[in-house]
């Protein structure tokens, strides 16, 4: 038998496909890095242009949006509500989830442009409710955003099980955006967006 006959380029590039896809399924960190080279292309921008310059969505409750709570780095209760006359980024995500890892640096650079703003407010929501195991991920990745989680019922409007999930609610506590998948938070029109927020 001819070994030399059944190595051809198209099995090697076959079986380097299949490691490719094993890595992909088996390591989330390393799925994670190849979404972040797919953030670079720009397919993933939350649409600030649908937003409507900063205009209120439909379906969300004032009374469900002043109910709902965190808790903060230190164990403090946050209230979505307590937030009104800020500009809020709500951000719900969890550290097995490839598409949070990969968007992650982006907020990173999102907050190092926007958290000495006292005008915003940056809520980075573990969803599995596992402070110690998030911060343990934010120190791996070099990443200073503050673990926020939940405190109590989230309602399916803001997080309908789909991570991540990202929300933009301006000074009146309105939802103005909402972006469900990963999605590059350092792109110019974003920063735009915040900034036209802020000077509301």
């Amino acid at each position: 038998m001819n070994i030399k006959k059944h190595f051809t380029v198209s099995n090697a590039i076959s079986a380097l496909m299949v490691l490719f896809i094993l890595a992909m399924v088996a390591f989330p960190s390393f799925k994670g890095t190849v979404m972040q080279q797919l953030l670079k292309t720009g397919l993933f921008s939350p649409d600030v242009s649908g937003s409507d310059g900063g205009k209120p969505l439909t379906g969300f409750l004032p009374a469900e949006t002043a109910s709902i709570q965190f808790k903060d780095p230190q164990g403090r209760i946050v209230s979505l509500g307590d937030q009104r006359g800020k500009v809020v980024f709500l951000n719900f995500w969890a550290t097995w989830c490839p598409p949070c890892i990969a968007e992650m640096p982006s907020i990173q650079q999102f907050y190092d442009r926007f958290g000495d703003d006292e005008q915003v407010v940056f809520l980075l929501v573990d969803v599995d409710n596992k402070r110690a195991g998030a911060e343990k991920f934010m120190h791996k990745h070099s990443l200073t955003l503050p673990v926020y989680t939940p405190a109590g019922p989230v309602p399916d409007t803001y997080m309908g099980g789909s991570i991540p999930t990202t929300l933009v609610l301006n000074k009146y506590g309105q939802v103005v955006l909402k972006h469900e998948g990963m999605g590059d938070y350092s792109n110019p029109k974003f920063y735009a967006f915040i900034t036209e927020l802020i000077n509301e």
